[in-house]
């Protein structure tokens, strides 16, 4: 067996008195796919950091194969030394490396190379920081939440070019459906300790789940144990305790063993503060219209949105999703068309622009916009500390300045802010950004019991597919469509539609007198290859394939005892289900990319 890239070993690291690693192991081996996952604030970011070799531990060792080019993607990348994006990217590469590849991944990230750092914005600086640590073509890549701030596109451009990379991976993400489709196993980073489990993170979360019930049974065991031996002790002589010393000090080691044990850090209480029921209607948009300069950004767009309907906004950086959102809610003015808002709309938003907080704010001046020390939600007042509670942040950071949290910290503070506003209408811009995967969870559970209305802009496939109704999407030149369901059910209707428009279109005849010029003319056109002629015939097949046998298998995993009764099976069905989930959304991708070209070609 190859020995490891990167080895950390008995790593341990204590902040302000508190032990944040405690005896961390992490091995990565060549080609590896591991996903590191943990609560906010449970060191994840810091191991990482470590193993790129920017922090010092307290204790423990990191080793680095001789050669091994290691790159890490920050969660806030440093461009500020840099005149240029491709100056910035090109500062990666070795002596021997092709400085054109710089440039290459700059333009298909959608960038010139010449952009000033100062001016980028955070999707830019991300994407200019995932060309610097992939143009080298390092032998190791450990990311840090590289999905934050990236559109759709890019997102799924990242995963493509991931999954043909030979680095090993390391990966720190919210995003679901990225961790799935590029993990093979799973660091579960909990209360100091480092389990690793070789699952993708499609298995984890049952695997996780029963290793906690397993262990909330022990400690019980334990505190059972503990009441009947004290009984035994209150029930006896002096003397029997003297003759039974080894019964005593077992007592004594139980007792340590409880009071050393730390329990999993609660989930986040999330609650909204709802006003009063709205009317039907929330919203309808009629023939609405908006342009910047030449450049349409909404044109003839009607749209009507029920209280309790759920609308998802999706769409690449700069289509116009904020725009959008801001005509609906009426923060900017329409050039043409008319909107009309229901009676008794209350609304209340979350933005991502989380630098928006005053960093020298302390967390409860944030919370209580620096009156008192309540925080008032739906007319009833509570105290600060006990309202930090529900979101998981301990009393003793009540006086923590705002630049000190860490970016999960930010992200539950301004959604503490945002659901403490009445409303029957949230507007939430990106609300995933920087949240554990498990407040994540509260966060969607929140969502589905709110009676009010829901407009929702999100990168996060999962996230969408799990809350909105519908999904709006631009179709370009200020053209926008809604579809019914999630971001996949969007997907498929899309590709329906796109058929049933090339199936509508006949091509106009061409004149005569223009034969001659005919072959010059299709010669500077695009074709679709008889290879994908093939692709598009026989995809839908395939697709329903897989999807009849990703129904199988998940029907085998849904077994409530499989686990307990065969390991390696769980591990094996696990595995090729991941394998098939993967193998499915890259069938879909390309049959729509497929249908996209062809639409372009022919319409």
């Amino acid at each position: 067996m190859a020995p490891p890239l990167i080895q950390l070993t008995d790593i341990a690291l204590t902040f302000g008195g508190t032990s944040l690693l405690d005896g961390v192991d992490l091995a990565v081996g060549a080609g590896e796919r591991i996903c590191l996952v943990g609560r906010n604030g449970s060191g994840k970011s810091t191991l990482l950091r470590i193993a790129a070799g920017l922090i010092e531990p307290d204790r423990g060792s990191r080793f680095v194969q001789p050669g091994a080019l290691v790159r890490y993607l920050p969660q806030e990348p440093d461009l500020t030394a840099y005149a240029t994006t491709r100056a910035y990217v090109e500062a990666g590469l070795a002596a021997s490396d092709d400085p054109h590849r710089a440039q290459h991944l700059l333009e298909d990230l959608g960038l010139d190379g010449m952009e000033d750092p100062a001016n980028l914005s955070g999707g830019e600086a991300r994407r200019a920081a995932l060309a610097h640590v992939l143009a080298p073509e390092p032998q190791i890549l450990l990311l840090d939440e590289p999905t934050n701030h990236l559109d759709l596109p890019t997102i799924e451009w990242l995963e493509g070019r991931l999954r043909q990379s030979r680095a090993a991976l390391v990966i720190i993400s919210h995003d679901r459906r990225f961790l799935e489709k590029l993990s093979r196993t799973t660091v579960w980073l909990d209360r100091g300790q480092a389990r690793r489990v070789e699952l993708p993170f499609s298995g984890f979360e049952d695997w996780r789940d029963q290793q906690l019930a397993e262990e909330e049974v022990q400690q019980h065991k334990i505190d059972r144990k503990i009441v009947a031996e004290e009984h035994w002790v209150h029930g006896g002589v002096t003397g029997r305790r003297k003759r039974n010393v080894r019964r005593m000090a077992e007592l004594r080691k139980l007792r340590q063993q409880r009071r050393d044990y730390r329990a999993v850090q609660g989930k986040a209480t999330l609650t909204v503060a709802e006003a009063e029921t709205s009317s039907s209607l929330v919203i309808e948009a009629k023939g609405l219209a908006k342009s910047f300069g030449a450049q349409p950004i909404v044109r003839d767009l009607s749209l009507r949105l029920m209280r309790g309907d759920r609308l998802g906004v999706v769409g690449p950086n700069g289509s116009g999703k904020t725009t959008l959102v801001s005509l609906l809610t009426g923060a900017l003015q329409a050039d043409a068309g008319e909107i009309r808002r229901g009676a008794s709309v209350e609304m209340a938003s979350l933005d991502q622009g989380r630098e928006s907080l005053d960093p020298t704010w302390t967390l409860s001046e944030a919370l209580t916009r620096g009156r008192g020390d309540t925080v008032t939600i739906g007319g009833e007042k509570k105290h600060v500390v006990a309202y930090m509670k529900d979101f998981l942040f301990a009393p003793e950071q009540r006086l923590t300045p705002i630049g000190a949290l860490s970016g999960g910290e930010r992200g539950r503070l301004m959604l503490a802010r945002a659901l403490a506003n009445p409303s029957n209408l949230l507007v939430l811009d990106e609300p995933t950004n920087d949240l554990d995967l498990e407040t994540l969870d509260v966060l969607e559970d929140v969502l589905s019991d709110y009676k009010g209305t829901v407009i929702l802009i999100s990168h996060d496939r999962d996230f969408l597919d799990r809350v909105v109704t519908s999904v709006i999407v631009p179709e370009g030149d200020g053209r926008w469509t809604e579809y019914a369901g999630g971001y996949q059910d969007m997907l498929a209707q899309r590709g329906e539609e796109l058929k049933r428009r090339e199936a509508g279109a006949k091509p106009a005849p061409e004149p005569k007198k223009a034969a001659a010029e005919a072959p010059a003319a299709a010669a500077g056109k695009r074709r679709l290859s008889f290879k994908d002629k093939h692709a598009l015939e026989t995809l839908p097949g395939e697709i329903a394939a897989l999807e009849a046998k990703q129904k199988d298998l998940s029907r085998l995993l849904e077994a409530p005892d499989l686990y307990a009764r065969d390991r390696a099976r769980f591990t094996e069905l696990s595995n090729a289900l991941a394998n098939l989930q993967a193998k499915l959304a890259a069938a879909e991708e390309r049959w729509l990319e497929l249908e996209l070209l062809r639409s372009e070609i022919e319409g």
